[in-house]
């Protein structure tokens, strides 16, 4: 009886052991995820070993208990999935760095249009020779063409003044914020944005109710998916303007 409860409590102790053992194993492992040299914030981290998970930081930043051989699974939305096996030279104090390229965007087809002869007065719908006004000019226009406008125009003029400047600062906030969020050649490379055309782009970009909103809230995962659908409708702008 005295042997069955000496064996009982070494094959204990085996366990506990083994326990402990596998453990101890695990080392930290730090991490930093970058997308052409951009850090990226919200990206999911799971060990498929341990099935921890966790998710990088607005510095691109993250930190897991790994050992060798374990897979890492990284992915997001907007970018290719990823995975890496852990080896040592990957663990503490080493810092991983974790490339990741975002989703190739197929532009449509763009179509030439072969009927360029069509206008508004060969349609009838304005006579030949009427003056044509720009979109600001046909406001101002408008807005002086008969007493009551004036009379209206001068009435809000005020605030409509006080209105548009609020727009623009809020405006001039957004596009120094996109400013420092992207190098220039990620719109360059990634975007296929012209380097003489990145500027209007970064205008057309906080035009968007949804990326403007990204951009105050400070999430550049979202802001990062949002500018690759903004690129392709800017880029068949240009190729239109041609």
């Amino acid at each position: 009886m005295k042997i069955s409860k000496v064996i009982s409590i070494l094959v204990l102790l085996c366990f506990v052991q083994m326990s402990f053992g596998q453990k101890t194993d695990l080392k930290q492992l730090i991490g930093k995820i970058v997308e052409h040299s951009t850090p990226i914030e919200g990206i999911n981290i799971i060990n498929n070993a341990t099935q921890v998970a966790t998710a990088s930081d607005a510095e691109g930043n993250f930190s897991m208990m790994v050992k060798e051989g374990d897979v890492l699974v990284f992915s997001a939305v907007n970018l290719e999935p990823l995975q890496h096996r852990v080896v040592s030279g990957d663990l503490y104090p080493n810092v991983l760095v974790v490339r990741m390229t975002a989703k190739e965007v197929e532009l449509k087809e763009v179509v030439v249009n072969e009927n360029a002869n069509i206008t508004a007065e060969n349609l009838g719908i304005i006579p030949y020779g009427q003056k044509k006004y720009t979109p600001a000019e046909r406001k101002v226009y408008t807005a002086t063409s008969t007493s009551v406008d004036k009379l209206l125009n001068a009435i809000s003029g005020r605030t409509s003044m006080l209105k548009k400047e609020v727009n623009v600062e809020k405006k001039e906030a957004l596009f120094r914020k996109l400013e420092y969020l992207f190098e220039e050649n990620y719109y360059t490379d990634r975007l296929k944005i012209p380097v003489d055309d990145i500027k209007g782009f970064q205008l057309f970009c906080v035009d968007d109710a949804d990326f403007a909103v990204s951009l105050n809230s400070k999430n550049k995962t979202m802001s990062m998916f949002l500018i690759t659908d903004l690129a392709r409708k800017y880029l068949t702008i240009l190729e239109n303007e041609k």
